[in-house]
């Protein structure tokens, strides 16, 4: 069978007819298609390519108050028709839920015809040589950058997908998107005078080829953050200002967003319930969803429910505005759906880069990465392993490293003092560079 995204369209409408003709008060299916290639290389010699073309079915089934989601790979109509007998048999076991239904016709509504332009053509021109040419030329920059022999080992790769996904729901929503991702990455290990051996790695995410950045300037940046970890040692404990790199900084904004869903509220999971028009971060946390940036890495026209995407003003000034709610935890909780999960995060960036921000900062820590840690989503309590660069007279020193900080989102939030004007360009959070006062470090 063609996999095509008008086949797709076909074969999940298909799915919706067969579960309501045998017995389904509702139905939804989402039919999807994929094709990616990746090329790893590590020191000096091709070390993997992979190919692979993936088809699936997933139905969601609404019988007689029960529900189930199931899938399948096996998208041939004979096949079909048995696999949505058989999974409605086994919904016809499950215990009841009242709460579960398609969402209200009414959330599909206002869906923008814009062109979120997610679909670069030339993925389909890449061959074997350009790929192989890139993953070479990331290992020789960022070889190129070791003037005494202290880079290890370096391991490249480059990728690209094709993703085609098409929904029917039997209360009328239909959708279909097609979207393309490259990926490029080195990382590195090096040798230590004191026999460790620190690693370290750079990588890009885009929608279009030409919006990566060039092999040669990847490959160079991995190869200087690994010996930039060089005689890392644990600094001395004290209370310091927090700058944290913009690619870093992600791992704090998704654990101020996970206690945002709505599982998390009605499950009692969650340091925000109840905090819903309260100022729970400083005036320079402005932050909202937005699905339809161009060429955005969460960019969409409706989240996996087909429920339309708009913009969602998260906070404001630091107080929370909004909470990701899908239709399911809405009944439950009694409140308006919203979106099951964040698209693309958009900031109220400030007008200074991460140079001129370290410069103001005077004394401080920078933080590039994070090691292990955790952060309670019902107390907000955290506590992260960190490394990065002691900051002294504004410039960036030595490197730091098996420090820890702790404390409560609650707190953190409000401490965050300025935000830079440089969001991370790979992730769909497009993080900024953020600094925070007054956080606990933990070292020697």
């Amino acid at each position: 069978m063609s996999t095509n995204s008008t086949n797709l369209a076909e074969v999940a409408r298909q799915a919706v007819e067969l579960a309501k003709k045998q017995g389904a008060s509702e139905a939804a299916a989402n039919a999807s298609r994929a094709r990616e290639v990746e090329v790893q290389w590590r020191d000096g010699q091709l070390d993997k390519i992979s190919e692979a073309t993936t088809r699936g079915l997933s139905v969601q089934l609404y019988v007689d108050g029960r529900y189930s989601a199931v899938s399948t790979s096996d998208l041939r109509p004979e096949a079909l028709e048995r696999f949505i007998s058989d999974s409605i048999a086994m919904t016809r076991a499950l215990a009841r839920d009242e709460h579960r239904r398609l969402p209200e016709p009414e959330l599909y509504a206002g869906r923008t015809q814009v062109d979120l332009a997610i679909e670069d053509p030339h993925q389909a021109k890449l061959g074997a040589d350009e790929r192989q040419r890139i993953v070479r030329e990331l290992e020789a920059a960022a070889r190129a950058v070791d003037t005494k022999g202290a880079i290890l080992s370096v391991t490249t790769a480059f990728g690209d997908v094709l993703r085609e996904t098409y929904r029917v729901s039997s209360n009328g929503f239909e959708g279909g998107m097609r979207g393309t991702q490259f990926f490029a990455s080195a990382d590195v290990s090096a040798k230590d005078s004191d026999g460790r051996r620190p690693e370290e790695s750079d990588f890009a995410v885009a929608r279009f080829f030409e919006n990566l950045p060039d092999a040669t300037t990847l490959g160079r940046r991995a190869g200087e953050r690994a010996l930039g970890r060089l005689g890392a040692a644990k600094g001395a404990s004290a209370v310091l200002t927090m700058a944290v790199d913009n690619r870093a900084a992600g791992r704090l904004v998704s654990m101020l967003l996970g206690p945002m869903t709505g599982m998390a509220l009605q499950q009692k999971r969650s340091f925000l319930d109840g905090k819903q028009g309260q100022k729970v971060g400083s005036e320079r946390l402005v932050l909202t969803d937005e699905p339809h940036i161009p060429r955005g890495l969460g960019s969409r026209l409706f989240d996996g429910e087909g429920i339309a995407a708009k913009p969602l003003p998260l906070f404001e000034a630091g107080v929370l505005r909004s909470y990701f709610i899908d239709s399911y935890y809405g009944r439950k909780l009694k409140a308006r759906p919203t979106t099951g999960g964040a698209s693309n995060l958009s900031w109220k960036l400030g007008e200074k880069g991460q140079a001129a921000l370290l410069a103001d900062l005077k004394e401080g820590i920078l933080v590039t990465g994070f090691l292990g840690g955790n952060s309670n989503a019902v107390t907000g309590d955290f506590s992260l392993g960190v490394q990065g660069f002691r900051v002294r007279g504004g410039k960036i020193a030595e490197p730091i490293s098996e420090m820890n900080i702790s404390g409560n989102q609650m707190d953190l939030w409000k401490r965050l003092v300025a935000v830079g004007n440089d969001p991370f360009a790979y992730s769909a959070m497009r993080t900024p560079t953020l600094v925070f006062e007054g956080v606990q470090f933990a070292g020697v």
